[in-house]
């Protein structure tokens, strides 16, 4: 018997938690849309029977920036790319990380201050796997898909923002 990798539990050795290896459109939910978003429909979309854990992010519109008073952002997205890169992201969670579902929904269009964004939901057998794998997809989400945001002050400005650096190398595979 030895530790499984992302948590404390005592499994034989050849034990691998059930996961689907490949990405595909039944089991990675991707959605850009201008209508408000959900965390309780993200994570039904989840929902697995042989999940033991459901990990979310769930990003939302602060009113300050550097700062300066923000009143809205405003999103735009290449759709049909995204989606394309998304599923090469989730390919590559799914080879870092025993996961079943995953969900990443997206706004477009103006989000108010407190709303929501973005959220990423993920599914696994084990905690680890989900979060682990949540931080993995947010964080190439961020780098790799063609979703614009512009930051719209309280003094009328506006400003499109560049996602900065992301150390993809703190990522380890199970």
């Amino acid at each position: 018997m030895e530790k499984h990798s992302c948590c404390n539990h005592q499994l034989p050795h050849d034990y691998i938690p059930q996961h689907h290896k490949d990405a595909s459109e039944e089991h990675d939910h991707f959605m850009i849309s201008p209508d408000k978003l959900s965390l309780d429909k993200a994570c039904d979309l989840v929902r697995n029977n042989a999940a033991g854990a459901i990990s979310t992010f769930e990003g939302t519109t602060r009113d300050t920036f550097d700062g300066k008073q923000v009143v809205k952002l405003e999103y735009e997205a290449y759709e049909s790319l995204a989606k394309k890169e998304w599923l090469k992201i989730v390919q590559e969670a799914r080879s870092k990380y025993y996961i079943l579902e995953t969900v990443m929904h997206h706004r477009t269009g103006e989000v108010g201050v407190g709303q929501t964004s973005v959220i990423i939901a993920v599914s696994s057998a084990h905690r680890a796997d989900a979060i682990n794998a949540v931080h993995f997809l947010i964080d190439s989400l961020k780098v790799r898909l063609p979703i614009w945001k512009k930051e719209l002050l309280d003094d009328g400005t506006g400003t499109w923002k560049e996602n900065g650096p992301v150390d993809m190398s703190i990522h380890k595979s199970h």
